[in-house]
């Protein structure tokens, strides 16, 4: 009987937990200067999506939001008047185990922290290596 009026706020919690656990950090998205969610194949121009942006000058980062269905490897480039970048991020899943189950995190690896030495316009190109279904999230951000 004692077990049924555990339940509710066990289910609360829970609740109350992963709703804290998924909000962002506020500052991270007014220092957000490219995002896109590439989730269909219409997103795609010749297995590759591109898109332009303006950025200052400053430290930013790589930031992913990936599934195990996501692409396995995703090929990004930056390009601007003279500045250049290019990373093959590799999909690493890692596993946890808490004793009563099993799940996968991901992410992928590779240099995401870039210094841009001026202002200026970027053009930026993702191919996902003919994985044209798995979504991702990328982001980048100011530090």
């Amino acid at each position: 009987m004692n077990k049924k009026f555990l339940i509710p706020p066990i289910i609360i919690l829970i609740i109350v937990i992963i709703g804290l656990g998924s909000q962002s950090n506020p500052s991270d998205k007014k220092n957000v200067v490219f995002h896109i969610t590439l989730a269909s194949p219409e997103l795609y121009d010749k297995g590759v999506y591109s898109s332009t942006f303006i950025v200052e000058k400053g430290e930013y980062k790589f930031r992913f939001v990936p599934n195990g269905d996501s692409p396995q490897n995703l090929s990004i480039s930056l390009k601007g008047d003279d500045f250049e970048f290019s990373e093959n991020f590799v999909l690493n899943g890692t596993l946890h185990e808490t004793g009563i189950s099993e799940y996968y995190t991901w992410d992928y690896d590779g240099q995401k922290v870039i210094l841009i030495p001026t202002q200026k316009e970027l053009s930026i190109k993702i191919n996902p290596n003919e994985n044209l279904k798995g979504s991702v999230s990328v982001d980048i951000i100011r530090n």
